[in-house]
């Protein structure tokens, strides 16, 4: 492990983007696998039918998608942005680092301003990529959008606390994809949930018009 390490360490001073992207694409390949095992059993376990003896195939077309989104938008967007908003925070707004306005500056433009466009992206670029048409994404980003940023709402400032705080900045979007093993296996998950039960409870928050209007 810790050649390993090293082996990052040099190539993240060498190629710093190009290493991010590549890291990127393989941890969000590989939460996409988890995602699909974990839907697989979910479905086993509330249906009992001729298709459970069925063998567990790992989609490896939808593998490849969600690998290309690590590999074409969260490692060089990711990398740009941890470095542009430490930038922006220490020399435009002239905070101090590792201050508590200056963590939880950072920790609030990331939670209104990154989250929900790597949401919006995901979400759309996944129903693109599978073949669905304009309003059929439009659609399912109605569908999923909200929910996943209302769970994420509640776990991801928590990281990015630690992240911001004690990470440096050339580290912290290995930090946050770390945990994006475990953040591309829910929204992998959430998006192949379709219209499941607790996405329309979740709807039901909304105000009234906007569920009027998104039932038409």
């Amino acid at each position: 492990m810790l050649k390993l390490w090293k082996w990052y360490q040099s190539c993240l001073a060498v190629h710093p983007v190009k290493t991010q992207m590549i890291s990127s694409g393989f941890i969000w390949g590989i939460g996409d696998i988890t995602a699909q095992v974990i839907t697989n059993s979910a479905i086993k376990n509330h249906k009992r039918n001729e298709d459970d003896d069925k063998e567990f195939k790992v989609n490896w077309k939808r593998v490849t998608m969600i690998t290309f989104y690590g590999l074409g938008f969260v490692g060089p967007v990711g990398h740009y942005w941890c470095e542009g908003l430490d930038r922006y925070m220490r020399l435009r707004l002239m905070l101090r680092p590792n201050s508590f306005c200056f963590v939880a500056s950072k920790v609030a433009v990331d939670a209104y301003l990154y989250g929900p466009l790597d949401l919006l992206v995901f979400f759309t670029y996944m129903g693109f990529s599978t073949g669905k048409s304009a309003p059929q994404v439009k659609e399912d980003v109605k569908r999923d959008f909200l929910p996943a940023l209302i769970l994420e709402g509640g776990i991801w400032p928590f990281v990015q606390v630690a992240n911001f705080r004690f990470i440096p900045v050339k580290y912290q979007l290995l930090y946050a994809n770390l945990f994006c093993l475990l953040d591309s296996s829910f929204l992998s998950w959430i998006e192949q949930q379709q219209d499941a039960p607790w996405k329309q409870w979740m709807k039901s928050f909304l105000p009234l018009k906007e569920q009027e209007h998104r039932n038409e």
